[in-house]
């Protein structure tokens, strides 16, 4: 038996075909640590963007940034202040702050009694 519309006959069959299947239904369950939740928790606290911080101070003489550290946070206790180590200083650095006007802003204030501030962005590649 010869069929003359055999294009017609194979067609019709493949839409026969594509209507009655239906794609699968299936639900995924992720299941996880919970230290991997607490490791993005840590994650966010940790500044990975870029931190902007004043230098306020350095000298050779880690008396001197020290005397001068605290005579800083007589003066201003609104940021936190660090001693930094950078061959051949120390450096006294002040704040954390995540956008450049935040920094600037800071460095306004505290130039009307430290003359030689910078506002730096120090590198984070410990």
């Amino acid at each position: 038996m010869k069929f003359k519309n055999k294009p017609f006959v194979l067609a019709l069959f493949g839409l026969g075909m594509t209507i009655s299947l239906q794609a699968q239904q299936g639900v995924v369950n992720v299941s996880q640590d919970n230290d991997i939740d607490k490791l993005l928790e840590y994650k966010k606290d940790i500044k990975t963007s870029k931190v902007y911080r004043i230098q306020v101070y350095q000298s050779v003489d880690i008396d001197k940034v020290k005397r001068e550290k605290a005579n800083f946070l007589n003066l201003y206790n609104e940021w936190p202040v660090e001693i930094v180590w950078n061959t051949p200083n120390y450096k006294l650095w002040v704040g954390n702050f995540a956008k450049r006007i935040e920094a600037d802003r800071a460095d306004a204030k505290i130039r009307k009694k430290y003359m030689n501030t910078n506002v730096i962005q120090p590198r984070t590649d410990k």
